[in-house]
């Protein structure tokens, strides 16, 4: 069980496929915790359900944006599928700084007993406060491997350059040095690719304030470059389509 939380100061790129082309890459912040540990070992600029210059609570996370269960939830949702593990539940997110959070995806991993990954959890938000889960495992619970690709159609409107259709390929190659994960969107009329890698490390005071130094205002960053590119596409002259009801199931296959 790990004690302590890592910080992975990584990198996202995004390249849309289709008749309008766009491609972005920017550096970005996420944390991983066992989100069930008790004792956590964490810096004095980080909170646990806390307020802190950085901090991880549950209520973003497990359920409506604000409102989340944490934990409880993410075990229910695999219980509900007949996915009983005994390992650790972990939880890679962006963190609050100074307490504003949004995560476009954040992704609940979870672990057998010998630290194989066999279920996860992809938990999507977007920027109209919605949320919805796709969750991604094998049929026979065999461990996830680096070069496995896990299907899930798209029923939630994130992008309102992109339609309600066609489906993600999921990819996940955690180690205990780094992260990669793959998303690869793909629809008639195009689609995208979304990657998110870094390497692992024990969050520190020190990465904290350089995370803080290199990349102000965290998730208001975040916020901020996506609108820019949306913006982009706008004057591009793609396709904008308005918000639609989101599905009424939390998580979806």
């Amino acid at each position: 069980m790990m004690q302590h939380v890592d910080h992975i100061a990584g990198h996202t790129w995004h390249g849309r496929r289709g008749a309008i082309g766009n491609a972005f890459r920017y550096s970005v912040d996420f944390v991983m915790l066992d989100a069930e540990a008790k004792d956590l070992r964490t810096p004095a600029l980080f909170r646990r359900n806390g307020r802190g210059l950085t901090s991880l609570l549950d209520r973003d996370h497990g359920g409506t944006p604000g409102a989340g269960r944490g934990a409880p939830w993410a075990r229910e949702v695999l219980e509900a599928h007949q996915i009983h593990l005994d390992g650790p539940l972990m939880l890679l997110a962006q963190p609050r700084v100074l307490g504003h959070v949004f995560n476009p995806v954040s992704f609940w991993l979870a672990y057998d007993a010998e630290m194989n990954l066999r279920a996860v959890i992809s938990e999507v938000t977007n920027t109209f406060g919605d949320r919805h889960s796709y969750l991604c495992y094998h049929p026979d619970l065999r461990p996830i491997e680096p070069q496995d690709k896990l299907r899930a159609e798209k029923i939630f409107h994130v992008s309102p350059f992109q339609p309600i259709e066609g489906g993600y390929v999921f990819r996940f190659d955690i180690k205990a040095e780094r992260i990669g994960i793959w998303i690869d969107y793909s629809s008639g009329k195009g689609g995208l690719i979304a990657t998110l890698c870094g390497e692992r490390r024990e969050m520190s005071n020190r990465s904290i304030l350089g995370a803080v130094f290199r990349r102000p205002f965290g998730s208001r960053r975040v916020l901020g470059l996506i609108h820019w590119q949306a913006f982009k596409l706008w004057w591009k002259g793609a396709r904008y389509r308005d918000r639609p009801e989101p599905p009424v199931s939390e998580v979806s296959q």
